[in-house]
């Protein structure tokens, strides 16, 4: 598990790599969760353009940071998200709560 971020206007991004499964969703919320804590930005973008997998782990990832993200009064937003992970996102129906800038490569 590894991943960079970058804060730039109030926007944090955190750009996620590999695969997000239950070896690495409980290490991924708390890294997350840390860089809001420590930016309190406004807007948090989550990238998937380097993640090759994700199972329903990832589902949890997402609702931390968007539940994390609405107590300080911000929203998050997913991105660059491929067609496996696109899927598992949907089926859970995150789309409806939880806004997706689809680039799917």
């Amino acid at each position: 598990m590894h991943f960079t971020s970058f804060l730039q206007d109030r926007q944090l991004t955190v750009a996620l790599t590999g695969e997000i499964d239950h070896h690495c969703a409980k290490e991924y919320i708390q890294k997350i969760t840390a860089k809001i804590d420590t930016y309190m930005p406004a807007v948090c973008v989550l990238d998937f353009q380097e993640v090759t997998f994700m199972d329903s782990s990832g589902i949890a990832v997402v609702i931390n940071a968007m539940r994390h993200m609405a107590q300080i009064g911000g929203r998050l937003r997913l991105q660059s998200i491929a067609e496996q992970p696109m899927k598992v996102l949907r089926a859970a129906g995150i789309e409806k709560i939880v806004e997706i800038k689809e680039a799917v490569r």
